[in-house]
């Protein structure tokens, strides 16, 4: 039982590696179109896989229900924002609110928090707003905006999937501080980019 958790975590933590090469910043290189280019948009940056990745971290380390419940808010939130974007609705500090959502929930990761799930749930569903909206306003003309959504959504999920699998380690001493080690990366990698961004 204990190797086939191992196992699990092993193989998600691959699919994020494998994933990630993919990185682009926020430019669409290549597939334009609705599924897969929608799929591939959020991987297509290191402050949307950290931000992503700390939903799940976060998720798990807070244990049931907000385990799985973190990861159905944040893609839920996304599309809406998605959404606004698609309008055009302006919304201030997109990019800003994008890289604070890194600092914000490797922070939360680095120094354990358990907040209430109400508060973790809102938290989230913010950030992912900001997220979502990044992700409507660059629809590329071209696109079916259904299909990216589903894209982007789908490969959302499996950026937090890959999250929880990380965030499984906590129930080793080790494996504690390896995710509070993953939570400060991704800290600094929002604080990195909001250094970017002002």
């Amino acid at each position: 039982m204990l190797l086939l958790r191992r196992s699990h975590a092993g193989w998600l933590a691959l699919a994020l590696v494998l994933v990630t090469p993919l990185a682009q910043a926020h430019s669409e290189t290549g597939a334009v179109g609705g599924f897969i280019s929608g799929f591939v948009h959020p991987i297509s940056g290191w402050d949307h896989i950290a931000a992503m990745v700390a939903v799940g971290i976060w998720g798990a380390f807070l244990g049931s229900p907000a385990m799985w419940l973190l990861p159905v808010i944040f893609p839920l939130v996304m599309a809406v924002g998605g959404a606004l974007g698609v309008l055009g609705v302006p919304i201030m500090g997109v990019e800003t609110g994008i890289a604070l959502s890194g600092v914000v929930l490797g922070g939360m990761i680095v120094f354990a928090a358990r907040p209430p799930l109400w508060f973790a749930g809102l938290l989230v569903a913010i950030f992912a707003i900001f997220h979502g909206y990044a992700h409507g306003v660059e629809l590329p003309q071209a696109a079916n905006a259904v299909t990216y959504a589903v894209g982007f959504v789908i490969a959302t999920g499996l950026l937090h999937l890959c999250g929880i699998g990380i965030g499984w380690l906590i129930r080793w001493d080790w494996g504690r501080l390896a995710v509070r080690a993953t939570g400060g990366v991704i800290a600094a990698t929002g604080f990195a980019f909001l250094l970017g961004y002002l």
